[in-house]
């Protein structure tokens, strides 16, 4: 083995290869003294004065942003609620539009604000705008249905208490709301009906003017009496009270038919005493036509019995 003399001590040899040069530990200890000079210290706790009086300042202009676009969204929602509101628009879609914009400010807002603070915001931008395709793209038959709610309520084709015929849903409409359209039949049953489908699909609003035409057509033999019965039909729309004696009763000959010559009656009553006549006249016709020898053709199968012994 091969021996060093360090300082007239021997040392191995592989030993002192890995003890650091005297050199480079006068280097460190040249940067240590560097580093802790009065001068050198007083720069560092200069610089970190400033970086937090900076970052002090721009907490400061955060939050008066903050607070100062709290009270420009106050002020801003209430000139769009009252000039929506002069406008005529529902309260459904005046809530929504100050609600969507109240979101569209304080986005905008925050986005500002962590710009001023450092946070690299094209970043959380392209994050935000990937997860609302994301959100969309799964949302969209519910944001379909929201399209059409505030389509719905902003041109308003029919309101709250309306009867409505659209597609196979026929009733009187509960309440509109932003997904859904709630109708109550005549029987009492609620059907929710999707404002997305509704307002692509033709709507018959019937109660739109407050009174409805009520039509009932009726047929009866050909050799009954026509002039009669048309008296009897119209006598019994007269002398009911729910009939619009102003709007004219006409009882015509409408077609004659294979089996029968159909009578049609025509009178105008109340949107909410529409079913409630039709009803009650139906029976009072079939009544008075059986009491007056008016018949009302039927269908009838006549079956023909033979006897064997005449047959042979």
């Amino acid at each position: 083995m091969s021996f060093l003399r360090m300082g007239g001590v021997p040392v191995p040899a592989s030993f002192a290869l890995d003890v650091p040069a005297t050199s480079d530990v006068a280097a460190k200890a040249e940067e240590a003294r560097a580093f802790f000079t009065t001068e050198n210290l007083n720069q560092l706790f200069t610089n970190f004065i400033n970086g937090a009086l900076g970052k002090i300042i721009d907490i400061v202009i955060a939050i008066i942003i903050w607070k100062l676009s709290k009270y420009l969204t106050k002020w801003l929602l209430k000139i769009i609620n009252r000039g929506m509101e002069r406008a005529g628009f529902d309260v459904g879609v005046i809530k929504f539009i100050c609600s969507f914009a109240k979101f569209g400010v304080y986005a905008v807002v925050i986005l500002v604000i962590l710009d001023i603070l450092g946070f690299q915001t094209a970043s959380l931008i392209a994050v935000f705008g990937s997860a609302a395709l994301a959100l969309s793209m799964s949302l969209q038959g519910s944001l379909s249905n929201m399209a059409g709610g505030i389509l719905i309520l902003i041109f308003k084709p029919f309101k709250v208490g309306d009867y409505i015929i659209s597609n196979s849903c026929e009733g009187n409409v509960v309440s509109v709301d932003i997904l859904y359209t709630k109708l109550r039949t005549i029987d009492n049953k609620v059907v929710m009906m999707p404002n997305g489908a509704l307002s692509n699909s033709n709507i018959v609003n019937v109660g739109a003017e407050g009174i409805r035409r009520l039509d009932i057509n009726v047929g009866i033999s050909y050799g009954s009496d026509v002039t009669k019965a048309k008296e009897i039909l119209r006598d019994i729309i007269s002398e009911y009270p729910s009939v619009m004696k102003d709007k004219g009763i006409d009882v015509v000959v409408k077609s004659l038919d294979d089996s029968c010559v159909t009578l049609e009656t025509r009178c105008w009553v109340s949107q909410d005493t529409y079913w409630d006549t039709r009803f009650i006249f139906l029976e009072k016709f079939k009544q008075e036509f059986d009491r007056n020898g008016i018949e009302i053709p039927y269908n009838k199968l006549d079956v023909h019995l033979k006897n064997e012994e005449t047959m042979s």
